[in-house]
């Protein structure tokens, strides 16, 4: 397999010479046995090329490159996007105008990035995924995953399981989010049996600017929602860049601190058996 960073292309898929039968593979991980696993090192250099789908904002520029960082070899991205406009966000009511934009070119997007063929699709946004509590998140996967013929992983359900494997119970919780978003996280949160104790919106001004966010803002943000009261520190919202600096304040505070987009991603490679180890995000990926 090339050792660059790019996507593949597909006709590798049909001329490296692993191509053959996929080998049992050994299911152990803590939270799902027989959906997450450990592979030999056999089923490591036998198991086939493998293509995820994912979708995300137009406006989105951090999801794909944190995703391709954590990438292991022979997994390969590919993006479709949701197209919306990079409208300004002042207030609640744009920011729930924001969300009609992405209902109304969501299901286009997962149209488009299954004819490529994907083995698994992966929604590299989370603001809709916490939308209506846990119920509301439970629908919307069952929705997408009818459209795709594939099975989805989601911000919320990823969450929710690195806080489980973390072992954690009391959160503080960052977003890019207006209050009417914060409100939908506390609720999906408080559903899954967390408690947030601490809430830092940075209620950013519009979808691109979320990515501009710096990395002294989100440091800042880190310490003002920890606490010695607090098990993790968790931020939400796919196009604040956090994953990198998440890993590094693993470090100082001693706790699970957890970007989304790590969290998708491990989340995904977990539910399709895939257990490489990737450095330089925390502990999630590291270890569990």
């Amino acid at each position: 397999m090339p050792a660059d960073r790019g996507e593949q292309p597909a006709r590798l898929a049909n001329s490296l010479p692993f191509r053959a039968e996929r080998k049992p593979r050994r299911h152990q991980h803590c939270l799902s046995p027989g959906i997450c696993g450990n592979l030999s090192r056999h089923d490591r250099r036998t198991r086939l090329p493998q293509k995820f789908g994912v979708i995300a904002p137009s406006t989105n520029t951090s999801v794909q490159p944190e995703f391709e960082a954590m990438r292991p070899r022979g997994i390969t991205n590919h993006f479709g996007r949701i197209h919306i406009p990079n409208d300004p966000i002042r207030d609640d009511a744009d920011f729930n105008q924001l969300m009609d934009n992405i209902r109304a070119q969501m299901f286009r997007a997962v149209d488009e990035v299954m004819t490529c063929e994907p083995d698994y699709l992966i929604m590299g946004m989370s603001s809709e995924t916490f939308w209506d509590g846990l119920e509301g998140s439970r629908k919307l996967q069952q929705r997408v995953e009818a459209r795709a013929g594939v099975k989805v992983s989601m911000g919320s359900d990823a969450a929710r399981a690195a806080l489980q494997c973390c072992g954690a119970k009391r959160i503080g919780v960052i977003t890019p989010y207006m209050p009417v978003g914060d409100a939908q996280v506390r609720r999906f949160f408080g559903d899954c049996g967390f408690e947030v104790v601490r809430l830092k919106g940075l209620k950013c001004a519009s979808p691109v600017l979320i990515a501009h966010v710096p990395e002294r803002e989100l440091r800042d943000a880190i310490l003002e929602v920890n606490g010695p009261d607090v098990d993790a520190v968790i931020q939400v919202g796919t196009n604040l860049a956090m994953a990198r600096l998440a890993g590094i304040a693993e470090f100082w505070l001693d706790k699970p601190v957890l970007a989304i987009n790590t969290c998708i991603y491990w989340w995904s490679l977990r539910q399709n058996g895939i257990d490489d180890k990737v450095e330089g995000f925390g502990s999630l990926l590291l270890e569990h």
